[in-house]
């Protein structure tokens, strides 16, 4: 696997969720959709543990975010 692609990937990937998150609001379903899909084809495209795993720990760290923004309002 090339790992440095991969987390190329990653980093475009997270600044793909920010302009969703702003376009769309994190509150949206359309978000979580996109999230989750495009979590999805990263795992179909690697069909690697590690991006799995690298995935899961993503989304988590975007429900985090999300469950602090509505603590706050």
């Amino acid at each position: 696997m090339d790992y440095q692609k991969f987390y190329a990937e990653v980093a475009e990937w997270i600044t793909q969720v920010n302009q969703k998150a702003v376009s769309l609001g994190m509150k949206s379903p359309e978000f979580w959709d996109w999230v989750t899909s495009s979590a999805d084809a990263f795992n179909k495209k690697y069909n690697n543990p590690l991006v799995y795993k690298q995935m899961i720990m993503l989304c988590d760290w975007l429900h985090d975010i999300y469950e602090s923004s509505q603590k706050n309002e």
